[in-house]
């Protein structure tokens, strides 16, 4: 007699039905009954296979030394001499308008005068952020450096040698048959790109813990020159970053935060003004940046379409889809009806939205067309507002935001969209399967009874 105990995700079929076919009460089976007991089987697997759990998380909060606030940014403006006075202006007019607050964090490199953006003030930033996070991560578990099967580094505008997720083996001892990446150049929306990877790791490896670890550098992408698609980046990101733990054992699901229900990416880079829209270039005198093209609002707009295209299709209740394809089918029998599609009514599939801070402008724009609440947005814009844009882990200073204000309840959706450079969209649907409770951890802990604040109109 044969027993099943486990089945992988890549169980072969032809091995399940001989076992079925082996079993005492299937001596003789029918072949409808085989049929059903194999399709039985394949639904169990479907339910109970695969599963990734959200255990926990941490995001890095700076020293109080570190602080910019707005007055602070501006003087450093008009104290460094190359700058003539419309670019000087030109910065004053983005900080003020961006929808952050004095309270957001740069490097030591950049408090410098001029500002350093050498390897050493690099590695500093990054060391400072990375390192605090492991610590707090593996103090707020109590877990050991040696239960980690899996470590993930993303930064884009740093690659060193040897890589990110080298440095923290070799801090924290890590073991020598831990599996080790770094993903570097993927943009703002790199963290869900390491989630993504860490989420197929997990698929294949049975018993896997998978410490993630978001961060961008700010030292080395500051642009000293005078082109103002290049001097954004230097008034719109700040320091941070992410720390989350993965795992697919089961017994993790008993303490986890959440359990990973989607994740959709979208890449639209095969058309130039998306590719170009983010690009990393020289201007004409030698300075290095990452410029902001106009078409940054229209491109994510259409990466959005995409990637809602896919989600919508797994993610929505079914009376929602219906709505929207009668929708679709009447504007292509009507051609000739200029009447938009109705977009689907997103609040209805999910609880909660995380969206990248990449500035006030595009959290207007995702509100407008989501057709969200103003409670719907508040997260990402809190969030801008106390840390800025910190790149690829703004979408987890969101998530704390929600705990820390007990607004998640078991059972709630939470949906994670990036947008970064290349050009990508991409989307994680988390399920909370656990009661939240109050968080000392949380960087929102000492603050987060301040918040909602009304944050200035950006025009």
């Amino acid at each position: 007699m044969a027993t099943i105990t486990e089945i992988s995700p890549s169980f072969p079929l032809d091995q399940l039905i001989t076992i079925a076919s082996q079993s005492s009460f299937l001596l003789n089976p029918k072949p409808m009954a085989l049929l059903a007991l194999v399709a039985a089987v394949a639904i169990y697997i479907s339910f109970t296979s695969n599963k990734v759990y959200l255990v926990d998380f941490v995001c890095f909060k700076g020293p109080r030394t570190h602080r910019v606030p707005t007055s602070t940014f501006i003087e450093h403006a008009e104290i460094m001499s190359e700058l003539d006075r419309d670019t000087i202006d030109f910065q004053t007019k983005v900080v003020e308008r961006s929808g952050i607050g004095n309270q957001s964090y740069l490097p030591s490199g950049v408090h410098t005068l001029p500002p350093s953006t050498s390897l050493k003030y690099a590695e500093e930033e990054l060391e400072m952020v990375l390192f605090s996070m492991v610590r707090n991560l593996m103090t707020k578990l109590k877990i050991s450096p040696k239960s980690i099967d899996v470590v993930i580094t993303n930064c884009s505008m740093v690659s060193l040698t040897p890589s990110l997720s080298a440095m923290l083996i070799n801090k924290f001892g890590f073991r020598s048959n831990v599996k080790s990446y770094n993903l570097s150049g993927m943009g703002c929306s790199a963290g869900l790109v390491s989630l993504s990877l860490a989420r197929d790791i997990l698929r294949v490896h049975k018993n896997t813990v998978a410490l993630v670890l978001s961060v961008e550098a700010i030292c080395p992408s500051i642009y000293e020159g005078k082109v103002k698609s290049m001097l954004l980046a230097n008034c719109l990101f700040r320091m941070g970053g992410a720390a989350f733990l993965l795992s697919n054992r089961q017994a993790d699901s008993k303490t986890a935060k959440y359990e990973l229900q989607h994740i959709v990416k979208t890449h639209i880079g095969y058309k130039d003004m998306s590719y170009k829209c983010v690009f990393q270039e020289t201007d004409d005198e030698g300075h290095t940046g990452v410029a902001l093209s106009r078409s940054i609002l229209q491109v994510a707009s259409e990466g959005l379409k995409t990637n809602l295209a896919t989600l919508a299709v797994v993610a929505l209740p079914y009376s929602e889809l219906v709505r929207y394809g009668v929708s679709m089918v009447w504007k292509r029998i009507w051609s000739k009806d200029r009447r938009a599609v109705k977009m689907p009514d997103f609040k209805k599939a999910f609880d909660h939205f995380c969206i990248h801070t990449g500035g006030k402008a595009v959290i207007d724009a995702m509100k407008k067309s989501l057709q969200l609440r103003d409670m719907d947005v508040e997260a990402s814009k809190m969030t801008l507002h106390r840390f800025g844009n910190t790149s690829s882990s703004s979408i987890w200073y969101s998530l704390s935001y929600l705990e820390a204000k007990g607004r998640i309840q078991r059972g709630d959706k939470v949906w994670q969209i990036g947008f970064g450079s290349g050009f990508k969209c991409n989307s994680a649907v988390w399920k909370c399967i656990s009661k939240m409770k109050p968080d000392h951890w949380n960087v929102w802990s000492d603050s987060i009874d301040q918040y909602p604040l009304e944050v200035p109109d950006s025009h």
